[in-house]
């Protein structure tokens, strides 16, 4: 007797595991770009149907639908901050789909749990933390930021209840949260819903944060409960003084985030580490594998140094959760999050496939590529180079180029399906970045194409 309620089920797995192995084995079409709402309905109309359509014609929209993406993974895509995971960890997101492992608590996830765990320890490792630091998957930088500042917010108020310093652990004029004007702009979106104040610091030149402006408004302002340091901003991948940041934190007892959500990962090559000195004594940590650890969307690294407080911020209690171990590795206790994917597992399974000094050397091989593009620049009389690339990102500008020379430079090449390098601007002056985050980028290919088009 046949129970099976859903038909089609055999059919889809073959068409979808045919067209995702396809997909995963030839990589993406460059010329693909963002069409209105208005074009995608003409092109394919109401897709949810009474009775359905079948897995095939399904499908078939889909490829018509993804058309109107951007291939973030394309070697030549050098725009916002790409997306070029591993052909071994974009394969085992399918099976992490397939296997369906609930992720929230060890009792339901324990050997996945495990294996993102020892991705962890890894990062752990890197960033000289004990081994008492505890860490989980998000989804994104911005989940991961919120989680750490969340935390970070209530052990400022548990101490300072403690204390006797404010009423209920509250400043009277609210908590203040420490970043730079080039901090990410997820953590302005933060601080609204923490319901916490911002202060920038100033930067020098290059965007880069001290201990000494962050000094100034400790001092100037009360209820500071946390700091935002990053390693590799999105604009131009400058590094923030960890080290004499995490020196003032220290002094004061307050909170050290690094936001390393690109540029974490540049810690893995030697060439820049001495740039991170400082993050051995953070009190929290992000990092996107998504960006620059070569792991698909969506999946961000969220590390705490000590597990003391962070239990006691997330844990969620009830009826229908008496049964979770507490005592256990359970990431439900460690971000604003229950219900979660095991996507730590596409990134674990890459790194036990090539092995850590692959990782390294990926890395390394895109700062080169960075300088190499940064050379090529200054050696061609109408561009110039705006800053020494600091990481990965190039930033420059064509001169006696208006931003309508910009735009339609990028639009033409962007269509073309040659190079996706979309301008941005560094204090009010229109600019070009490009973001090497690919290892398989040509980059001899790359120079030629943007030298040429520009003359």
């Amino acid at each position: 007797m046949n129970n099976k309620f859903w038909t089609y089920e055999d059919e889809s797995v073959e068409l979808t595991l045919n067209w995702a192995k396809e997909r995963t084995v030839s990589g993406s079409d460059p010329k693909t770009t963002a069409l209105s709402a208005k074009e995608l309905r003409d092109k394919v109309g109401q897709t949810i149907t009474e009775d359905g359509l079948g897995p095939k014609k399904a499908l078939d929209i889909f490829d018509t639908l993804n058309k109107a993406t951007r291939s973030a993974d394309d070697p030549m895509n050098f725009a916002y901050i790409p997306c070029a995971p591993t052909k071994a960890a974009v394969a085992f997101d399918e099976v992490v789909s397939a296997a369906n492992v609930f992720g929230g608590i060890w009792e339901c996830g324990a050997g996945a749990i495990y294996a993102e765990n020892q991705v962890v320890d890894w990062i752990k490792k890197n960033l000289c933390w004990p081994d008492e630091a505890i860490g989980t998957f998000v989804s994104g930088g911005t989940h991961g930021n919120l989680s750490a500042l969340a935390c970070a917010r209530d052990n400022a108020k548990n101490k300072w209840k403690e204390e006797d310093r404010y009423p209920n652990g509250r400043p009277n004029d609210g908590y203040k949260l420490i970043i730079s004007k080039d901090t990410h702009s997820s953590v302005k979106t933060i601080a609204k819903v923490l319901d916490v104040d911002v202060l920038v610091a100033e930067t020098d030149k290059n965007g880069v944060m001290s201990g000494k402006t962050v000094e100034k408004l400790i001092k100037e302002n009360e209820g500071v409960f946390a700091v935002v340091a990053t390693t590799g901003t999105t604009n131009t991948g400058s590094i923030d003084h960890i080290e004499s940041i995490s020196k003032v934190c220290q002094k004061y007892d307050i909170w050290l985030h690094i936001d390393g959500a690109y540029g974490g990962a540049g810690i893995l090559a030697p060439s820049v580490r001495d740039l991170y000195k400082g993050i051995e004594n953070a009190d929290s940590f992000i990092v996107d594998p998504h960006k620059w650890l070569f792991a698909p969307y969506d999946c961000c690294c969220l590390v705490y140094r000590s597990p003391k407080n962070v239990y006691n911020t997330f844990s969620q209690h009830a009826e229908y959760l008496e049964g979770v171990d507490h005592s256990q590795s359970n990431p439900s206790d460690m971000a604003i999050h229950l219900s979660r994917r095991t996507r730590g597992l596409p990134l674990w399974y890459s790194l036990v496939t090539y092995g850590s000094k692959k990782y390294t050397e990926a890395v390394e091989l895109c700062i080169e590529n960075a300088k190499k593009c940064a050379q090529a620049i200054k050696n061609t009389e109408h561009l110039e180079l705006v800053m020494e690339p600091t990481l990965s990102i190039v930033v420059f500008k064509r001169k006696d180029w208006e931003i309508e020379d910009y735009a339609s430079w990028s639009n033409d090449l962007a269509l073309d399906g040659k190079l996706l390098c979309i301008p941005s601007s560094i204090n009010g002056e229109i600019i070009l970045r490009l973001a090497f985050l690919n290892p398989n980028t040509d980059i001899d290919k790359a120079i030629n194409i943007i030298v040429d088009t520009t003359k």
